[in-house]
């Protein structure tokens, strides 16, 4: 042992290693640590956390590189007694972690899931289809998209006219889709005849955005209803025993998001200022017929990526694209939809440039799509832009710029969101960002489950409903983040959770993310769910989702 701690120290920053107190007390005890760290290159270990399954990999490579001169490479005890590289998986995975700081995908690359066992589930069957996504068609039609449409020029007046469509459409539809007891009225002209409406039998209806919702200190809800000729003060009351409503309870629950349009109908007090809500109405209706594809043939859902992030799980990737390639479920996959945070970016939060593997924006986007390049030839993508991307953050998000655009091949870029068909089936793919709000905004939605935002945004027919909350919105004439038709597929991301489910006849997909918790993630106490693969039959709808983390 020749070198110090210095020189070995030295080598280590070369290759960006982090070395933690018990590695460094095996390198100064190895006869050769400088060939060994030397080893991080071909092992593609750099801008890692050195731990001692890397370390161990690092001297069997270097002892496998000699061995052929007959030299051998002389380990600490430490060391020797680590799992060997060639040691079987679930070995491996049972090791206590080292570096709580950081996962690092295991040093082998995870052999491709069990095939037949993939396509015998009970919910999928290679007999629901009659062809290759290969001899599909492409058949892709867009219904809504910004792109080359956003006019608004931040004006009062525009964000006046963007509100007003809000209303009128969600109006529209509530009057549609729900039971009003009787005809909604102007506000104004329901204020300027409030003795008209008081008493169980004088029932009065209205349809307005809500206003400051809060909770009185006896759990009751209250909050200001307004159209466009006046406001008025609602109230829900908590009520007991055999008056209680489970659909009151719920909504007392979960509370209500500003910026909300939904009905309300009951009556007035005895002295005008205040109305007392029986029932609200939202626009949703009560169930949605699915449209099914003419011929089996899927569909593919993922989200958040994060590409450039020392997180990004590269080698789970590379397992993915083996079993696009061998796989008989893979071989139906004609779309893959990507909503969103593809990329990392730069600058998104302070301190980022730390956890970036690529610090340059646009080589970010050129690696991923070197990634995308690997996926079979008969995969089309469809990708849009999530909070980390290089489009404006104010939704709706135009999609990316055509300097972006002409690094990949076989993509579709659309806008966030994008309302869209494949082979009839409806679609509506959002990036989620405003389930933040949602989060922060109803009692009830959580980022553990953030497939109650998905619900509450139908139940709304709105994406991002609240103005001026986490959400920064574009006010345009016409609001973009109206759910004017309702989809037979409903997904987002940005959450970096996973599910996919059924409400009211819609699929909801809350689309899986290919990165490791991030450093705020832990400091939150949040777990993601990585590497979960969404596939859904457009003819028959059934839904499979495949692990490879």
């Amino acid at each position: 042992m020749g070198e110090g701690w210095a020189e070995i120290a030295a080598l280590l920053k070369q290759h960006k290693l982090l070395a933690m107190t018990s590695i460094k007390t095996q390198l100064m005890a190895l006869d050769n640590p400088m060939e060994v760290i030397a080893a991080a290159g071909p092992l593609n270990y750099s801008s890692s956390v050195l731990n001692d399954s890397m370390l161990t990999a690092m001297i069997e490579h270097v002892s496998s590189t000699v061995g052929h001169s007959g030299s051998s490479t002389k380990a600490t005890p430490a060391a020797a007694t680590a799992v060997p590289l060639r040691s079987r998986p679930e070995q491996i995975v049972a090791q206590t972690p080292t570096d709580l700081a950081r996962t690092v995908a295991p040093i082998e690359e995870p052999k491709p899931l069990d095939i037949k066992f993939r396509n015998n589930l009970p919910d999928w069957n290679q007999s629901d289809f009659s062809t290759h996504a290969s001899d599909v068609s492409s058949d892709i039609t867009v219904h809504f998209d910004i792109t080359g449409n956003s006019v608004t020029e931040g004006k009062m007046s525009d964000i006046t006219a963007c509100f007003n469509d809000r209303l009128k459409s969600i109006r529209k539809l509530i009057v549609q889709n729900s039971n009003l007891p009787r005809k909604h009225q102007e506000i104004a002209r329901l204020l300027a005849e409030t003795n008209r409406y008081q008493g169980h039998e004088n029932k009065a209806a209205a349809i307005g955005l809500v206003n400051e919702p809060r909770y009185t200190k006896n759990g009751h809800l209250i909050w200001g209803l307004e159209d466009e000729t006046g406001e008025m003060t609602c109230l829900l009351t908590k009520r007991k025993g055999e008056d209680r409503d489970r659909a009151h309870e719920a909504i007392l629950e979960a509370g209500l998001m500003p910026d909300d349009v939904l009905g309300v109908s009951g009556t007035f007090s005895q002295t005008g200022d205040l109305f007392y809500v029986d029932d609200l109405h939202f626009p949703l209706e009560t169930r949605h017929q699915k449209v099914s594809a003419e011929q089996g043939v899927s569909v593919a859902f993922l989200s958040d990526i994060h590409v450039g992030s020392k997180t990004f799980l590269e080698a789970q990737w590379h397992k993915m694209v083996r079993w696009f390639h061998s796989d008989p479920l893979a071989k139906t996959i004609k779309y893959l939809i990507l909503s969103g945070d593809c990329v990392d970016g730069v600058g998104i939060y302070p301190g980022q440039d730390k956890e970036l593997a690529i610090p340059d924006l646009f080589a970010q986007y050129t690696e991923f799509a070197r990634l995308l390049e690997l996926l079979p030839d008969w995969v089309e993508c469809v990708m849009l832009p999530g909070n980390h991307d290089a489009v404006r953050p104010a939704e709706p998000q135009p999609t990316f710029e055509k300097d972006i655009q002409q690094d990949y091949n076989t993509t579709t870029f659309v806008g966030n969101p994008c309302d869209f068909s494949l082979h009839d089936v409806r679609l509506l793919s959002y990036h989620g960002k405003s389930i933040d709000d949602f989060v922060a905004g109803l009692r009830t939605v959580t980022y553990a489950d953030p497939v109650e935002a998905m619900r509450e945004m139908l139940r709304r027919r709105h994406l991002a409903p609240q103005w001026g909350g986490k959400t920064p919105l574009s006010p345009e004439p016409e609001d973009g983040l109206v759910i004017r038709e309702v989809p037979d597929i409903f997904v987002t991301g940005h959450v970096h959770g996973h599910e996919c489910v059924d409400f009211r006849g819609t699929t909801l997909v809350c689309s899986s993310t290919w990165q490791d918790q991030t450093s705020y993630q832990r400091m939150l106490g949040f777990q993601p769910k990585p590497c979960m693969l969404t596939i859904i039959n457009l003819k028959s709808h059934k839904s499979i989702s495949i692990p490879f983390a």
